[in-house]
Formats: C-alpha cells, sequence, structure tokens
C-alpha cells in the first residue's frame, strides 16, 4: 500500500495550485492585451498606409484628366 500513496503524493505535487493557476490566467489576459494593442497598433498604421495611397492615386488621375 505504501508505493499507492507515494504515487497519489507525486499527482498532488504536479497539479497546479490555485496561485498558480491564478498567475498562468494573469499572464494569459497580459498577453492578450498586448496583442490586441499591437492588433490596433498596425491597423492604425495600415489605414494610413491605405489613406496616403488614395490621395496620391486621385492626384494621379486629375493630373491625367487634366
Amino acid at each position: 500500500m505504501e508505493p499507492t500513496c507515494r504515487k497519489d503524493k507525486a499527482k498532488l505535487n504536479s497539479t497546479p495550485t490555485r496561485g498558480d493557476r491564478a498567475k498562468q490566467k494573469s499572464a494569459q489576459q497580459e498577453l492578450k492585451q498586448r496583442q490586441r494593442a499591437e492588433i490596433y497598433a498596425l491597423n492604425k498604421v495600415m489605414t494610413e498606409l491605405e489613406q496616403q495611397q488614395f490621395e496620391a492615386f486621385c492626384k494621379q488621375m486629375q493630373s491625367q484628366g487634366e
């Protein structure tokens, strides 16, 4: 019976504790927040670039029409 008890203790030690789970969840939330901020920043840059290209296209079309 003694070896079985040792296995149970090993299993208990390998499972994450509440504190570990909370830290993991917090780390996941921080990662999500950072990724979201990066996506918004990239979206802003891409929107600005698209606007610049559109304005350049409009100027080019106006100069061809004249």
